[in-house]
């Protein structure tokens, strides 16, 4: 320690003495070394204690939760993501978000199949086996339900952060392109749409453009480096980047090429947007840009004025995030955050910036813009456009409202 360095500790430490008497005298075991703790008096567990891994007890609390009125039931309903305990872009597959429109079928990996034919000069029913000795592709991409925010349209509801923001997450995913299978079968030049449809027991399909199925779409098996897990559409699952997450069938069992879109249930009285006037978007599968703070939130509240670090998440369909920017008085005022790599095409990016705390009142918010130049709305600016009716891509500024004891609401500005 240089000289001016330790003057300068002592004259502060003599006027802290000075100014606190008695009490300010420094206890003596603060100054010591910690003394070592139960766990490092013993010798610790071995290496098959716990042959899948899990996450330590004291994060017992790190999980899934649905809103149990949600839905008429558990069966064709939906678990949130802990957005608030996560680190980083990926989402453990443990933790990843949730919806069934069935429940979740329990599938013989060695039994299902997957079977391509319509408009294709030589349909194919192809095994697990078989799809697995195609060439394999790794994208890094998130996948968002479109309800995802849809009980924040017409107020601010549920003051949590995983519950109204929960419903998207990010995973490495690892299969074949969709083009590879769609190759070997051969397209007839009348084909337009896919209709993709899944083994659960509620069949659920959806029509894709056949332009973005030979774009960017997989049919992947493993998930973050281990096979699919069955809430996540073990064995196979279809991935369509930086579309709604319905679209990204699970349990895939049938992909059929026609000419036009078939209109099924699920893109007509389901997952459409109502406008103003009552009429529909319709095939509205693009995910905007979107962000959300992920610290302070509701579940995170602060401890004391003092310096801390925003944090949160953004993403978009359309490619990549360019800019992120937060705000700290409700948007009178802007600062740019710091967006950290790896910044991938159509997966989470994480942003911080740093932030010191007066213990004041506060309205803390995200914006981002993506390669495009699209920027994230304010729930009036999509309301003016798109009234309050739909419950579906609802994403539009998330703001947080941080009082003096540093607990955090969830509120919406005019």
């Amino acid at each position: 320690m240089g000289r001016r360095r330790f003057l300068g500790l002592g004259a502060a430490l003599t006027a802290s003495l000075a100014v606190g008497g008695k009490q300010a005298i420094a206890d003596p075991a603060q100054e010591s070394p910690p003394a070592d703790a139960p766990w490092s008096q013993s010798i610790g567990a071995g290496v098959v204690d716990r042959p899948y891994g899990r996450p330590a007890d004291t994060e017992a609390s790190v999980i899934r939760r649905n809103v149990p009125w949600l839905t008429a039931s558990a069966e064709s309903s939906v678990s949130f993501s802990p957005l608030q305990d996560l680190h980083g872009i990926i989402t453990p597959n443990g933790l990843f978000f949730e919806r069934h429109h069935a429940g979740r079928p329990d599938i013989d990996p060695a039994q299902h199949k997957l079977m391509i034919h319509g408009l294709v000069e030589r349909p194919l029913l192809l095994t697990m086996k078989d799809i697995m000795r195609f060439p394999s592709v790794s994208r890094i991409h998130f996948i968002e339900c479109p309800a995802n925010g849809g009980m924040n349209w017409r107020a601010a509801q549920m003051n949590s952060l995983q519950f109204s923001h929960g419903m998207v997450s990010c995973a490495e995913w690892i299969g074949v392109k969709l083009s590879t299978l769609l190759e070997e079968v051969g397209i007839k030049k009348q084909a337009k749409w896919a209709m993709v449809e899944g083994a659960d027991g509620a069949h659920m399909n959806r029509s894709l453009p056949l332009d973005k199925c030979l774009d960017d779409c997989l049919v992947v098996y493993a998930q973050n480096g281990e096979a699919l897990r069955p809430e996540q559409g073990y064995p196979l699952r279809l991935v369509v980047p930086g579309w709604e997450g319905n679209v990204n069938i699970k349990w895939l069992r049938r992909i059929k090429l026609g000419e036009k879109p078939w209109h099924t249930r699920e893109e007509t009285s389901k997952y459409t947007d109502l406008m103003p006037d009552g009429t529909s978007r319709g095939f509205t599968w693009l995910i905007d840009a979107k962000s959300v703070v992920t610290f302070p939130c509701p579940e995170k509240p602060l401890d004391g004025p003092g310096l801390y670090e925003i944090r949160g998440l953004a993403w978009t369909g359309n490619g990549k995030a360019k800019r992120v920017d937060v705000t700290m008085d409700g948007g009178v005022n802007w600062q740019t955050a710091r967006l950290h790599e790896p910044v991938l095409s159509k997966a989470l990016t994480k942003f911080t910036l740093p932030w010191r705390w007066d213990g004041r009142p506060a309205l803390v918010a995200s914006r981002v813009i993506d390669e495009t130049g699209y920027v994230q709305p304010t729930i009036a600016q999509l309301r003016a456009q798109r009234g309050s009716n739909s419950v579906y891509h609802n994403n539009s500024i998330q703001t947080w409202q941080v009082k003096p004891d540093g607990s955090v609401f969830n509120v919406q500005l005019a």
